[in-house]
């Protein structure tokens, strides 16, 4: 089918690119020169606003990085989607609060769209080799519509019920992925700290009860301190760390662990630098590099 995506990010290029790989018409838009020109390079369709996506394309994605962004996108397809009087399915892809989102659907729906809630749980580098979880809510029959698209850049894509539950969802795995992250740059400081090989460390750890999917994919990175190109960006990870502490506010829910990885990430932030990689809580916990 032909799609659009609104935001040619880490994550919005390579669900482009895993949809051309596929088969998929591609149109994309982003404010971004470079990642305009990787885009086209891979065969994707340039297009101006995102409104230029209505009308071709059965279903738009949109990964964007900030509530304003996903404010003034929702208002430029809405405005399209009036004139145009399309039947558009909107699968709204990033991590925002569930206020935000639901800000989004009402002013999709007025204008004649169909809004899916469909965050994704994975990092940049999963999204590049398709391994990636979607998180998908809202109307039924409009998912049915996108499902071809969505398993076409995700291993796996489920539907969660109500619009904002994929939200819920994607927020209490990302509790736990802050927590495994922290919990892994710990058991790498410790040992370094032993004079173990950390990739020794890696090799048996990963493949016992210690083991988790962050540790696999995030325990690599420390042992070699590569933390650019990031997978996820720590300023960003913080923005899911602030939906994340209120929702628990919300709902009242104790969380002393998720409390406790707070202070590591905004350490690393001030200590290594806000564009690095979350695996950079390594640097903050490592007594070489304290010492």
């Amino acid at each position: 089918m032909d799609v659009g995506i609104v935001g040619l990010g880490i994550m919005g290029g390579s669900i482009a690119r895993n949809l051309l790989e596929r088969g998929h018409a591609v149109a994309g838009v982003d404010l971004d020169p470079a990642r305009r020109e990787a885009f086209a390079g891979a065969g994707g369709r340039l297009v101006e606003t995102p409104a230029a996506l209505v009308g071709d394309c059965a279903v738009v994605l949109t990964s964007l990085p900030s509530e304003a962004a996903l404010a003034a996108v929702s208002d430029a397809l809405a405005e399209a989607i009036g004139e145009a009087g399309t039947r558009t399915v909107v699968c709204e892809l990033s991590t925002m609060p569930i206020a935000a989102k639901e800000a989004a659907r009402q002013r999709l729906e007025a204008a004649g769209a169909v809004v899916l809630d469909c965050p994704l749980s994975g990092t940049g580098a999963q999204a590049v080799t398709r391994d990636l979880v979607v998180y998908a809510s809202g109307d039924r029959a409009g998912f049915e519509i996108a499902e071809p698209a969505l398993t076409d850049f995700a291993r796996r894509v489920v539907h969660v019920g109500a619009y904002g539950n994929g939200t819920r969802m994607k927020l209490v795995a990302n509790l736990l992925v802050a927590i495994h992250n922290v919990a892994t740059a710990e058991a790498m400081a410790l040992a370094e700290s032993c004079g173990l090989s950390l990739k020794d460390v890696i090799d048996v750890v990963s493949d016992g009860a210690g083991g988790s999917r962050i540790f696999s994919l995030r325990a690599p990175l420390m042992a070699e301190t590569r933390y650019t190109p990031a997978t996820m960006k720590l300023d960003v990870w913080m923005k899911d760390m602030k939906v994340i502490g209120e929702l628990l506010a919300e709902g009242g829910v104790e969380a002393p662990l998720f409390a406790a990885s707070l202070p590591v990430y905004e350490a690393a932030i001030r200590d290594v630098g806000p564009e690095n990689d979350t695996a950079a809580v390594f640097e903050v916990l490592r007594p070489a590099r304290r010492g």
